[in-house]
């Protein structure tokens, strides 16, 4: 039994989660991470807590990344041409956050990431079908 009884939970969601719940969930945990630094901008660990977030972000899009340009993959060409431009973005707007820190370049960020999840929560968990 676990220690902590949040621990035995979260180990229980993360088994029981559908690839887009698993996918929205860690694109709000980035954006989670990203607003707690644009909150505490002020803060003497702040730049510590961009890089940790910028990086957790660009390695969630670059698994996305790695996944829409498989041959295998489900979604409809179009819109993987779509995610993969938008990764490009994410790509550019985290270098830009990390040489430039503002709040606002976070904004964006966040933003995306949370409109993004909200989509894939909406999707219900069916993959899109072809027209």
């Amino acid at each position: 039994m676990a220690a902590n009884p949040l621990d035995a939970y979260k180990q229980v969601d993360k088994t029981t989660q559908t690839g887009r719940e698993l996918e929205a969930s860690v694109l709000v945990k980035a954006a989670m991470a990203m607003k707690e630094c644009q909150d505490n901008w002020d803060a003497a660990n702040r730049d510590e807590m961009l890089q940790l977030a910028i990086k957790y972000n660009q390695m969630i899009w670059s698994i996305f990344q790695t996944e829409l340009v498989q041959g295998t993959n489900p979604l409809p060409q179009k819109l993987r041409e779509d995610l993969l431009s938008l990764s490009s973005f994410i790509d550019k707007q985290s270098l830009k956050a990390l040489a430039f820190p503002s709040p606002q370049v976070l904004t964006v960020l966040i933003n995306i990431n949370m409109n993004i999840a909200a989509g894939l929560r909406l999707s219900g968990g069916e993959a899109p079908q072809n027209p």
